[in-house]
């Protein structure tokens, strides 16, 4: 097989929760060869669902990788596909997916359209600058509008969308599609066996005008990469040929200025082998998307990687997950140099050495051993000591840093105790497994009671973590009550000078410093450290300790002990005594600078705010409103669709608890919410106050 890297597609599906990604993916495996069987979703035997708990729910919680090849126009072509979960709650997985994809294909709902969880996904798209096309799936079912979800698709996520497609009828009469492109009509017919097959016949006679205006449009619309083609099209339709249009939807496409959208329903196989060819003729190779780029740690230069197979390695650690007869797997993508079984690389986090034992093809979760793995592929490897998401791995002489990847914080909360003592040291050692796989799950121990509580992004996604810790490493557990993670901010400056001294005998300690803490600028997150010293007041080697100090000492804030999610600290002046000071000594004096003052910057608790999204039939609208009201929400915006009314609210986290129930009874069982994290907002003084004064104790 042709080694040529422009013959390889790394590709993800990403959608809203029950567009039909899994669905469509399944349909690619078999259409492709990789299986001989449809999965289903619904019958639990999905290929990339592979996790019990995704069988049993129906829903992608980890993104599944697999390889497969599609012939195209005489040549064989390599895709390596991921298939992301589409729930808010791992958010994070289709993060760190699209982070290392050369393209993806977003996949709608021709009844749901453009939904909140297709907007978040389409950010994170845009984010790293992936070019995409667009599948409108389910145009079989009751209530599928090809043209509305189009104008959804330009008008919610500002996309220059192009149909190359338009479906001959809808709904139950949805029989086949027209190729703008070609010109021609491929209709499905029912076949014995279930899978459909396909004719290419001429365009029907009372579609022909709609079919040449939607190619005027789509010309019109790629016209911004190709001027002569717009020209030629005003003066002679007829003249241009199908490949001009391919080429220049292609360079639209890879720019980012189009996204060609298809049609179809993958559950009834109509449309799929169509958007494999729309893959390979419309998505980047490694070659289109060119040299990665990333610094040099050891003088901060900018440097560029072609992805050339000859080149210096340089390749990405995008996801780890533990697998029970290889260990723990590390998900790769490379983009220069060769990556081989037995090589040894530098992680330029750690600065350390890493021996790769063994690489992985990957097939969902079956792995195929491989003794190299070339630039642009995607891979998995076994034999990591020190890994985690986002680490970058290049040759040990040519060290480079690719940009990492950032993670929301954790907004939820669950306290949780093994059922029995002797699983007290298996709970540690599995919840440090699940923390290394997953960025966004986070384990803490409560100072003052000493629990165990763990950290996630929603409840469904606890709920699984907590699961899997049963199923996989076999520790029950007791949980308590679901906890919002608050955080405290201050709101006001203070510059004080802090001394710390203390002589034991022998050498003393000693540190001194002036400082003024503040609220951070904004968008920043984290400690702002800025360092105004001027002629060693304090030497050098002590600055790093007092930045350490003042990091640490933001884990517990003044009011209630939540940690501040920013804060800037303003380094003035200090002095240091030549025997007795050492870095310990001002780290010392740095948390005690912060746990003397903090609280008189007028500190704030701040909680988690959600953005809401309620599907309602009309006669419920007044209900759910007024339930919303009730829970301190602050209500954006209605709109109609599909028959519907759509509902908009910023609700705080701590009110949303248990909310789908009463959603439940509110409508009867009609309506629908999906929501997901927005922001921190500042919580109302007299709730503050409750809140502090439960975590102190006085109330319980």
């Amino acid at each position: 097989m042709d080694k040529n890297l422009k013959y390889t597609r790394n590709i993800g599906i990403m959608a809203h929760i029950d567009a039909g990604k899994t669905t469509t993916t399944e349909r690619i495996l078999f259409y492709t060869g990789r299986t001989h069987r449809m999965g289903e979703v619904h019958d639990g035997n999905a290929t990339m669902d592979w996790m019990v708990q995704e069988q049993e729910r129906g829903i992608t919680i980890t993104s599944a990788a697999t390889t497969t090849y599609w012939k195209y126009r005489d040549d064989d072509y390599k895709i390596n596909i991921i298939d992301t979960p589409g729930h808010v709650d791992f958010t994070v997985e289709v993060e760190r997916s699209l982070r290392i994809l050369d393209g993806a294909v977003a996949v709608f709902c021709a009844v749901g359209g453009v939904e909140p969880q297709s907007e978040t996904v389409w950010r994170q798209a845009n984010k790293y600058d992936v070019p995409r096309i667009a599948f409108i799936n389910k145009m079989d079912r009751a209530g599928a509008d090809f043209f509305s979800v189009v104008q959804q698709i330009h008008d919610k996520l500002g996309a220059n969308a192009v149909p190359v497609q338009i479906p001959i009828g809808a709904e139950e009469g949805f029989n086949g599609v027209i190729d703008l492109v070609k010109m021609n009509a491929r209709v499905y017919y029912p076949d014995a066996e279930t899978v459909t097959r396909f004719e290419i016949e001429g365009i029907p006679a009372n579609m022909k005008e709609e079919a040449e205006e939607w190619r005027g449009k789509m010309i019109e619309a790629i016209a911004e990469v190709d001027d002569t083609l717009l020209s030629r099209y005003l003066e002679d339709t007829e003249s241009i040929t199908a490949d001009e249009i391919l080429t220049a939807l292609r360079k639209a496409t890879v720019k980012g200025l189009a996204v060609p959208i298809l049609c179809g329903s993958a559950f009834k196989n109509k449309g799929v082998q169509s958007l494999l060819d729309s893959v390979v003729a419309f998505l980047p190779s490694p070659v289109d998307k060119g040299a990665v780029k990333g610094i040099d740690p050891r003088n901060d230069e900018e440097l560029t990687r072609e992805p050339d197979d000859e080149a210096p390695l340089t390749a990405l650690a995008f996801k780890i997950a533990t697998d029970p007869f290889v260990g723990r797997l590390c998900f790769i993508r490379v983009y220069s140099g060769t990556l081989r079984a037995g090589d040894t690389v530098l992680n330029t986090r750690t600065q350390k050495r890493e021996r790769i034992n063994r690489l992985f093809q990957m097939h969902a979760n079956k792995q195929n051993p491989k003794e190299s793995i070339s630039a642009g592929d995607i891979c998995a490897g076994v034999g990591f000591k020190d890994i985690r998401t986002g680490d970058t791995l290049c040759a040990i002489n040519k060290p480079i840093l690719l940009e990492s990847m950032d993670f929301p914080e954790p907004v939820i909360g669950v306290a949780i105790e093994p059922k029995t003592q002797t699983d007290v040291d298996k709970l540690s050692l599995a919840l440090g497994k699940l923390a290394e796989e997953d960025p966004t799950f986070q384990v803490r121990t409560d100072p003052d009671s000493g629990q165990t509580v763990i950290h996630g992004m929603g409840e469904l996604h606890l709920e699984i973590l907590i699961d899997r810790l049963k199923r996989e490493f076999k520790v029950e557990c007791n949980q308590g009550a679901p906890q919002v993670a608050y955080k405290e901010a201050i709101t006001s400056n203070i510059e004080f000078r802090e001394v710390f001294k203390k002589q034991s005998g022998g050498r003393g300690k000693f540190a001194d410093m002036t400082v003024e803490l503040m609220p951070a600028d904004d968008g920043v997150r984290g400690l702002q450290f800025v360092n105004e010293i001027k002629g060693g007041h304090i030497p050098k080697e002590y600055i790093p300790s007092i930045e350490k100090g003042f990091g640490e000492a933001m884990s517990n804030g003044p009011l209630a002990g939540f940690p501040l999610e920013s804060l800037k600290v303003v380094l003035k002046d200090g002095s240091y005594h030549p025997v007795d000071s050492d870095a310990l000594s001002f780290e010392i004096a740095a948390k005690q600078a912060f746990r003397n003052n903090a609280g008189k910057c007028s500190p704030v608790i701040m909680e988690p705010i959600m953005s809401t999204e309620v599907i309602t039939p009309e006669e419920y609208v007044g209900d759910v409103i007024g339930d919303f009201n009730r829970r301190r929400g602050r209500v954006e915006g209605m709109e109609s669709k599909a028959g519907a009314r759509v509902v908009k609210a910023k609700v705080p986290l701590a009110e949303k608890f248990g909310y789908v129930t009463v959603l439940r009874t509110l409508t009867s069982g009609r309506a629908t919410s999906t929501m997901e994290f927005s922001h921190y907002e500042k919580v109302p003084a007299e709730i503050a106050n409750r809140i502090v004064e439960v975590t102190k104790g006085k109330i319980l």
